[in-house]
């Protein structure tokens, strides 16, 4: 599809989302910014709760495309993520569909499957089908995201790529990001290619870069367009060194989840 003009940035406050509103506008993107928190540097910006339905609407009102990252990114309570991360989506993607809005990018997680066991020696990639299987409310709440989207496919024509994003940060700083890491540089490529690729009805893609020990499969992701252009390899020697191997009989290491699965970080607010 012809690359959308105007983009509204969810979670323009975080630290994927300051990433992306710094990169995004040199693939010729006008964003508009939301976030729960006012954005120092950005005084434009939308200062709004997914759960009041009217701003939503508003915020969403004439814009082309949306990249959905607000919410909870940890594990936190089930209320909370039922508020922050499901109904929330659900108010986000009901103004997209009452304002005409063709397609929303939406992040997902690793964490919607992440009791997925890690490939190991020549075991193949973790395929895209792989069912759900998430290690923690948050990762339910993204697994339900997943589902929403198909249900505004199906029954609404609202086209989604939901990107099962991995760990995306200036550099990887643990064994296991070696796997999932996704630079900025290839996490903005991959939003572009979500934005523009011509119908993607529902997509459900891995989001990483091309790294020599990747877990999951790229292909649905290359087959967008995207072409990743980092490795998280010449992390590697340092990352070992200083954290070892990953050992199989560790939970935490055998999982995709990592230790989402047994001892999640908690959202401190």
């Amino acid at each position: 599809m012809p690359a959308p003009r105007t983009v509204l940035l969810t979670g323009a406050a975080g630290g994927l989302g300051t990433l992306m509103r710094d990169l995004l506008p040199a693939y010729g993107y006008e964003l508009r910014l939301l976030d729960l928190r006012p954005i120092d540097d950005a005084p434009d910006a939308i200062v709004a709760d997914l759960a009041d339905r009217d701003a939503v609407r508003e915020a969403v009102r004439g814009v082309d495309a949306i990249v959905h990252l607000a919410g909870i990114s940890l594990e936190s309570s089930f209320e909370k993520i039922l508020g922050a991360n499901i109904e929330g989506t659900y108010h986000l993607y009901e103004a997209a569909r009452e304002e005409g809005v063709a397609r929303i990018v939406f992040a997902s997680s690793n964490h919607a499957v992440g009791y997925a066991p890690r490939p190991r020696g020549d075991a193949p990639l973790i395929p895209i089908d792989t069912p759900h299987r998430p290690d923690t409310f948050y990762g339910l709440s993204k697994a339900f995201g997943e589902d929403l989207a198909q249900l505004y496919w199906d029954r609404h024509g609202l086209e989604t790529v939901s990107v099962r994003i991995g760990s995306c940060f200036a550099e990887p700083t643990s064994v296991r990001m070696l796997s999932l890491w996704m630079s900025p540089a290839d996490g903005a490529r991959l939003f572009h290619a979500a934005l523009t690729a011509e119908h993607v009805g529902h997509t459900i893609v891995y989001g990483s870069s091309a790294n020599t020990r990747l877990w999951w499969d790229l292909s649905s992701a290359r087959a967008l367009g995207y072409e990743p252009q980092d490795d998280s390899e010449p992390y590697a020697e340092k990352l070992i060194a200083e954290q070892g191997e990953l050992d199989p009989e560790n939970i935490a290491h055998a999982h995709l989840g990592g230790h989402f699965v047994n001892d999640p970080p908690i959202w401190p607010y």
